[in-house]
C-alpha cells in the first residue's frame, strides 16, 4: 500500500509539472496584463509540434550526432520558436485592442479566437493525422523495490521546479522584473517614469510562450502522440490551477499545477478514472468557494 502511494506520488508530480509551466505563463501574462490569455493551451500544442520539426530536422541533417546532443539544440531552438509565436500573437491580436482601449471582453474573445486560429491552421496545413515524437532520450528505468522513476520523469519534475526558480528570481529580484510588477500595479502611471511599457509586455510574453514551449517538448518526450487538439483540455485544466493558486502569482501558479496533478492521480488511484475530472474539480470548486482569489491571491481594491 505505502510503495503503491510513493508510486502514485511521483507520477502525480510529474504530470503537476505540466500543469504549472503552463499555468506560470498564464500567471505571468495575467499579473501584467489582467488578461487571461486563452490561446495558451495552443501555444503548448504549436510548441510540441515546433518540437517535432525541430528534432526531425536535427537528426535527418546530422544523423551522427547522439540523442543527447539533439536533445541540447532542440530545447532552446523550441522555447525561441514557441516565443516568436507568443510575441506575433501579441503584435498581431492583442497590442492594436490594447491602444485603442478595447474593453477586456474584446480582448478575451480575441485571446479565444486566437486559440481557434492555430488549432485550425495546424488542421488545415499538417492534416488531422497523428505524430509521432521521436525518441531523443533513451529511456533509463530506476527500480527500488516495487517504486520504478525513469530518467525523463525526474528531468520534466526538475524542469518544473527549476522554471520556477528562475521566474521567482526574474521577478523579484531584477529591474525588468520590478517594472513588470509595476505595470501591474498601473500601467497608467508606469509610462510616466519612463518605462516603455510595449518592451516589458514582449518580454512578458516571450517568458510564458517559452515555458509553454519547453512544455510542450517534455509532454511530447513523455507521451510521444501529437495531434493539434492536444492543447485544448490541458490548457483549460492549466488556467483551472492557475485560478486556484491564485492567478497573477507565480508560487499559486505553480502549487496551483501540483495540486491539480495530485488530485488527479490520486482519484484515478482509488476510483475509475472516469470520475477524474469530476472529482478533481469538484474539489478546486470547493476550494475557490472557501477562497475565492485561490491559494495565494489577494483581493485587490480600487482607490477612488
Amino acid at each position: 500500500m505505502l510503495e503503491s502511494v510513493i508510486q502514485n506520488f511521483f507520477n502525480a508530480l510529474q504530470w503537476g509539472s505540466f500543469y504549472s509551466l503552463i499555468a506560470l505563463g498564464y500567471t505571468l501574462v495575467y499579473g501584467v496584463l489582467t488578461l487571461i490569455n486563452f490561446a495558451h493551451g495552443d501555444i503548448f500544442m504549436v510548441g510540441a509540434y515546433i518540437a517535432f520539426f525541430v528534432s526531425t530536422f536535427i537528426i535527418a541533417n546530422m544523423s551522427g550526432l547522439p540523442g543527447w546532443a539533439v536533445m541540447t539544440l532542440t530545447i532552446p531552438l523550441t522555447m525561441i520558436l514557441t516565443a516568436c509565436v507568443g510575441v506575433t500573437l501579441e503584435r498581431i491580436a492583442y497590442r492594436p485592442l490594447r491602444r485603442k482601449g478595447a474593453n477586456r471582453l474584446y480582448v478575451v474573445i480575441t485571446a479565444l479566437m486566437c486559440g481557434l486560429i492555430l488549432e485550425n491552421g495546424n488542421l488545415a496545413l499538417l492534416g488531422a493525422s497523428r505524430k509521432s515524437f521521436p525518441p531523443l532520450v533513451d529511456k533509463v528505468i530506476y527500480t527500488v523495490g516495487s517504486i520504478s522513476m525513469t530518467n525523463l520523469k525526474i528531468a520534466v519534475i526538475f524542469s518544473a521546479i527549476m522554471v520556477f526558480i528562475l521566474l521567482q528570481f526574474i521577478v523579484t529580484k531584477t529591474k525588468i522584473g520590478m517594472a513588470m510588477r509595476a505595470i501591474s500595479y498601473d500601467k497608467f502611471a508606469v509610462p510616466l517614469m519612463g518605462i516603455p511599457i510595449d518592451t516589458i509586455i514582449v518580454f512578458t510574453f516571450i517568458l510564458g510562450s517559452s515555458m509553454a514551449g519547453l512544455a510542450g517538448l517534455l509532454y511530447s518526450l513523455s507521451y510521444p502522440i501529437l495531434d493539434p487538439y492536444m492543447g485544448a483540455l490541458i490548457g483549460w485544466k492549466a488556467f483551472i490551477a492557475a485560478v486556484v493558486g491564485g492567478i497573477g502569482d507565480i508560487r499559486g501558479a505553480f502549487l496551483g499545477g501540483f495540486l491539480l496533478g495530485f488530485i488527479e492521480i490520486l482519484v484515478v488511484a482509488f476510483f475509475p478514472s472516469t470520475f477524474r475530472d469530476l472529482i478533481a474539480f469538484s474539489i478546486l470548486l470547493i476550494i475557490l468557494i472557501y477562497k475565492p482569489t485561490g491559494l495565494f491571491g489577494v483581493a485587490k481594491t480600487t482607490k477612488i
